[in-house]
């Protein structure tokens, strides 16, 4: 026979649908919807205060029950703060998957400009909403009407522009609308490195799309994006570095997850290059491994970007390109993977991806890139044995040519990686580096070979062009230019010997530097603004810079007072360079101080009162008498050496610079050669 019910049971009322508390819905008991505590909160809340409290810990000063809001009502305005955000986040938390933290630093700031302040509301503040300037969002209704695409949730917003914002699925963490699409507009048009990644026309199209659409951007690039555009933006305090922690939130779940794998390695690279711009070196080595053992599994360095070759779980990697702009934003992403890993190993560190694992072919040019030509995929690879000296002009554009002339960069680094991981002692200054093997070949290519057999159009241009609305400056064009030569120093330096005249190093290093000096004359003397340039050539100025102290070390021991103030004045240039380059980027100025540090011993040495403040001599010389116009090899009129003994038998070895030959590094300002692609009016800034 079934248990008779007691009466207690009988006349109580049923609750309806979501009547009863929270915490005994969630738990699953009984509720008498009692208020403000129901019976059965209040058993357990008296159960917990029975026991006394673990040290530092105290009991909840009363049960914690809570009930949903009555619909159709609204709480009144005496409210606790507190339960209008829970209401809030509660009307919100089916919609999307905001944390609750960042929510409630949206909620607190808006609550700030509907209230009154006071020391009591002040001193309630979140932590979390203190510090740290949040960016504020702002939307239209106009704005988010042609936004939003998608249906969204049927809930009153009154009229407020920020909940719409929030109901439209828009991450509370960005910029409002507009202002992103500020940064986004800045950093296409001034960022020289990461941008190569991104299919523009189709990125922006993108930004039109309901943030809910799957097609949206992902979160971490628009966040890597707002880091790296604060460098061309006004300063706001910690507004790039709040960013940039935003992006490493998405890349560290990416690691334990693997979700949304390839937009978050865009993302990485994106974000590499601000900490690279900022000179960041911890971070650039971690992210530029990180980059690279991504790419690998992901199989972005196969032809085609895929392989199924080996592959047993075809979940784990990227599926084919769906289409050729998929096709080539993996080939951008996965070259610019290995240009940072590349850059980052300049201080004589072994690269993470060795040339021989890397079967991809080489981008296409940006204008097939942004159109979407459907042209066949690039003939080269890096493994093609011309690919440094030959260039079909289909697929040669400034950033395929940054892309090789970092890659033999990349060469001389394995060069002296290798040569010194297994040897007895270091490079020796008195020892002839042409003996070694692999030395006269990479000599004869970076020295010579890349920057003679540039195309003609390439050749006769170091990036800087007149346009009808002034100068225009192609960054990457300027840098294939520096680059070799930055690498020739690198190649060299070690053998560098001022005691002896013949020594081919010595001229090599000198003339690199030069030149590089002379690229900067060039660029300074127009109203072009440095700062635009890739955040490698501060390193390019520092290695000039480094045979320049050489150079002034020398000239203070022989005593020559004359030429060692004409280097002080050079040496000065590449520091002030430095100095204002790093007014945008940070990079610059560590740079400079590594440069000081350099220089501690020849400022020790020298008989100058403010070395460091000498200027830069200019040299009024006539172009028809030094360089005259119609003499393609610029060397007009500058004596030729005579055949040393050192030159002897190596008759594959590029000439050092027109110099006499007992006079190898005191090579005169005046006497050396202008840089490829300098006219005779041009050197006149030199």
């Amino acid at each position: 026979m079934p248990k008779a019910t007691t009466s207690s049971q009988n006349n109580r009322p049923a609750l309806r649908r979501n009547q009863a508390c929270r915490s005994c819905r969630k738990r699953k008991l009984k509720c008498d919807a009692a208020r403000p505590h129901c019976a059965t909160c209040v058993k357990q809340w008296q159960a917990l205060i029975s026991v006394p409290a673990p040290v530092g810990y105290a009991h909840p000063t009363e049960p914690q029950c809570s009930y949903d809001p009555v619909e159709g009502l609204t709480l009144a305005p005496e409210t606790d703060p507190v339960d209008k955000i829970r209401q809030l986040e509660e009307q919100i938390k089916p919609f999307d998957s905001w944390s609750s933290a960042s929510l409630k630093n949206k909620l607190y700031d808006k609550q700030a400009t509907d209230q009154p302040s006071t020391p009591q509301s002040n001193s309630s503040q979140s932590p979390s909403s203190q510090g740290i300037s949040l960016p504020h969002a702002s939307l239209s209704m106009t704005d988010l009407s042609q936004r939003n695409e998608s249906s969204s949730p049927d809930l009153s917003t009154n009229g407020d522009p920020f909940m719409e914002l929030l109901f439209s699925g828009w991450n509370p963490d960005l910029p409002d609308p507009a202002t992103l699409n500020h940064y986004i507009e800045v950093f296409f048009r001034c960022d020289p490195c990461g941008s190569r990644v991104l299919h523009r026309p189709s990125f922006l199209a993108s930004m039109l799309l309901s943030p809910r659409d799957a097609g949206f951007p992902h979160s971490a690039i628009l966040h890597a994006i707002c880091a790296s555009a604060s460098r061309w933006s006004p300063k706001i305090d910690s507004f790039g570095d709040w960013h940039a922690s935003k992006t490493r939130h998405y890349i560290d779940k990416c690691m334990s997850t693997g979700e949304d794998i390839f937009s978050v390695m865009q993302a990485c690279i994106l974000l590499s290059w601000y900490f690279y711009q900022e000179g960041r070196w911890v971070e650039v080595w971690i992210f530029a491994a990180f980059q690279t053992r991504v790419s690998v599994p992901l199989r972005l360095n196969y032809p085609g970007t895929f392989s199924t070759h080996g592959n047993n779980s075809p979940g784990a990697y990227l599926a084919p390109p769906k289409d050729l702009r998929d096709l080539e934003s993996r080939r951008r992403t996965w070259w610019m993977t290995i240009l940072f890993d590349r850059i980052a190993s300049v201080g004589g560190w072994i690269h993470s991806v060795d040339e021989r694992d890397i079967g991809t072919e080489l981008p296409l040019r940006n204008e097939d890139f942004e159109t979407e030509n459907a042209i066949p995929s690039n003939p080269q690879d890096i493994a093609t044995p011309d690919v440094f000296i030959r260039h079909p002009p289909q697929y040669t554009d400034s950033f395929i040519l940054l892309v090789k002339s970092v890659m033999l960069f990349g060469r001389v680094t394995d060069f002296n990686v290798r040569g010194s991981l297994r040897a007895p002692t270091a490079p020796s200054k008195s020892q002839n580096p042409f003996y070694l093997e692999g030395f006269e070949a990479l000599d004869k290519l970076v020295s010579r070979d890349f920057l003679e057999n540039l195309p003609h159009i390439f050749k006769n241009n170091n990036g800087v062009t007149d346009a009808s609305d002034g100068n225009n400056l192609d960054t990457d064009l300027y840098m294939v230019h520096i680059v070799p030569h930055a690498a020739v120093i690198t190649l060299h330096n070690p053998y560098v010997n001022f005691n002896d005249p013949n020594n081919v190093s010595t001229a090599r290093c000198i003339h690199s530097a030069r030149c590089i000096l002379a690229s900067y004359y060039m660029l300074s003397a127009t109203s072009l603004d440095i700062t635009r340039l890739h955040p490698f050539v501060t390193i390019c100025w520092y290695l000039a810079a480094v045979v320049q102290v050489q150079l002034c070390k020398y000239f203070i021991e022989i005593g020559d007072s004359d030429r060692e103030s004409t280097v002080w004045g050079e040496i000065n240039v590449l520091r002030f360079a430095m100095l204002a380059y790093g007014e945008k980027s940070p990079i610059g100025t560590r740079q400079e101080r590594l440069l000081q540090g350099l220089m501690r011993e020849i400022v020790r040495m020298t008989g100058h009162k403010q070395p460091l403040e000498v200027g830069a001599p200019l040299y009024p010389f006539s172009s028809s008498s030094l360089w005259r116009k119609g003499d393609e090899d610029g060397t007009a009129g500058v004596p030729m050496p005579s055949s040393s003994p050192f030159e002897k038998g190596i008759s594959s070895v590029s000439s050092p610079p027109a110099v006499p030959p007992n006079s190898v590094w005191m090579i005169p300002h005046d006497l050396v050669p202008p840089p490829t692609g300098m006219s005779g009016d041009q050197s006149g800034v030199y």
